[in-house]
């Protein structure tokens, strides 16, 4: 399948590296939270963010083998820092992702605030365009079944509904959809 022309957007994306630990662990904990205190309890929310996002944990996701970070920022806009990010992880594979040599699209958030910018639509390009220079050929990913806004915007991308998988929020068991496209 072939990418279309990457969207018309001041955001640029790079790929992060060990320094920007402390900075992609707050990001990623404040654009979590923007997306889903409204619908999870406190408690278990605050839980899962500790654990998941902590500069520790990031530093480690840095260090994997196979695990692709990119950072979104506009410096044009005048915007200090990161609005967005995007997580690729190799080798893992969930039941129904049939598709050859598949990555998975673990994280992809923009800031709250810039949602309606395009930089969201920017940042998936990105993160595709960053799976096939890496010989990916199937980018998968979960996304909860009550996400309906982030599912319609996977669905613009192409991504089909191929299963489904428990996601642990705190002591909340979840369901994800999960859902693949050829890259």
């Amino acid at each position: 399948m072939r990418l279309p022309a990457r969207p018309r957007s001041t955001l640029e994306s790079r790929s992060a590296v060990a320094a920007d630990a402390r900075e992609l662990a707050a990001l990623a904990a404040r654009t979590f939270i923007e997306a889903f205190a409204a619908q999870n309890d406190p408690d278990d929310l605050a839980a899962y963010v500790a654990e998941a996002f902590s500069v520790a944990r990031i530093e480690a996701e840095l260090r994997e083998p196979e695990s692709f970070f990119l950072l979104g920022t506009d410096p044009s806009a005048g915007l200090a820092g990161p609005v967005g990010y995007s997580r690729l992880v190799g080798a893992r594979r969930e039941d129904g992702i049939t598709g050859p040599r598949p990555v998975e699209l673990q994280r992809i958030y923009v800031d709250a605030e810039h949602r309606s910018s395009g930089y969201g639509s920017a940042l998936m390009w990105d993160s595709l365009s960053l799976a096939r220079s890496q010989g990916y050929r199937t980018v998968w990913l979960g996304v909860w079944e009550h996400n309906y806004g982030a599912q319609r915007f996977y669905q613009r991308w192409d991504f089909t509904v191929v299963g489904s998988h428990d996601f642990v929020l705190g002591s909340d068991r979840q369901t994800d959809l999960l859902m693949a496209r050829p890259v």
